[in-house]
């Protein structure tokens, strides 16, 4: 299947994975000013004060991944703002992202309200990523300042790098260097191909329902229970455990419309299926790669996929790069 319609309803990218709000949005500040006027010299002196309004409004950075959590080692730190930023070079020099051991880290802005962080090549395993916050004052455009000063520690955990190959309709699981899965899967079919190139999984439900209609395929499909699904793209591209396709075309025909399908039951609870394995070996930030699919590579701001920029084209997105 192509998109899933979140649990929630919204068909947004749920908050359950990668989208967790930092802090409340705070008030919005006023400033006074007063001033006095005085009566013809001899007169009774009065006073007047006048107030006006001079509104500024706040701006707040979300940040992916939540604070403290354990991601694998394709999640990059990605910002998303509450306002447009039109001074992108104050706002980016306000943010400091470091990493044990030491690696370079380049900020590369998706757009006006997306920044996100990553060095050249995936992050070591067992990484323990510091990010600083020092928005506070800073105007990030015309009135809106930031409200922010914190720091937030994130950690990489053990490296896992899946690669989907759409011709062979197999993929190979890597965890730290060593093969120790590899499953028959089935992709997109010819008319509806998948998306090749680096994908990072961005959300992880064990259940989801997938309707053809909010990706304006009409009612071609509608799934109220796809196990294990785990998002790979913004557009609706998931990994998910698949029951209602013959067992036969797993290894041998591609035939969803765009997702990538492991072998599963209704219900998601036999732990001998490949979708349930592969699933449970999984985490957020982890990284799937998909070949010979027959399609573009996908867009890199088509969920967390930075890593399909060259170091050069991603350095050239800094703010930073460019004053």
């Amino acid at each position: 299947m192509g998109v899933a319609h979140t649990s929630n309803g919204s068909g947004q990218w749920s908050r359950r994975g990668v989208l967790a709000a930092l802090g409340a949005v705070p008030a919005v500040v006023l400033a006074n000013r007063s001033g006095s006027a005085n009566a013809s010299e001899g007169a009774a002196q009065k006073t007047a004060t006048f107030t006006t309004e001079s509104r500024t409004e706040p701006f707040v950075g979300h940040v992916t991944p939540e604070a403290g959590s354990t991601s694998g080692v394709g999640m990059p730190v990605s910002i998303n703002f509450t306002h447009a930023v039109t001074n992108k070079a104050a706002v980016e020099k306000a943010i400091t992202v470091t990493a044990e051991p030491a690696v370079e880290v380049v900020g590369h802005w998706f757009s006006d309200t997306r920044l996100d962080f990553r060095p050249e090549a995936y992050w070591a395993s067992g990484t323990t990523i510091r990010l600083g916050l020092r928005l506070k004052d800073v105007e990030g455009a015309d009135g809106f300042y930031g409200v922010q000063r914190e720091d937030l520690t994130f950690h990489i955990g053990r490296e896992q790098i899946s690669t989907v190959d759409l011709y062979s309709k197999m993929m190979t699981v890597r965890r730290d260097g060593a093969t120790v899965a590899t499953y028959p899967v089935t992709g997109g079919d010819a008319k509806y191909a998948t998306w090749s190139g680096i994908m990072v999984i961005s959300e992880r439900v064990e259940q989801t329902r997938m309707k053809s209609s909010t990706v304006d395929l009409g009612d071609e499909y509608d799934i109220p229970d796809v196990p294990h699904a785990q998002r790979l793209t913004i557009s609706g591209t998931f990994i998910h455990g698949n029951y209602w396709a013959h067992p036969s075309v797993f290894g041998h025909v591609n035939t969803s419309h765009g997702c990538v399908g492991l072998r599963d039951v209704q219900g998601g609870n036999d732990g001998s299926m490949d979708g349930y394995k592969f699933y449970e070996s999984s985490m957020l930030g982890d990284v799937v790669i998909v070949e010979n699919s027959g399609e573009a590579t996908v867009d890199a701001a088509n969920g967390l996929n930075g890593w399909n920029l060259s170091w050069e084209v991603w350095k050239a997105g800094s703010a930073l790069q460019r004053s």
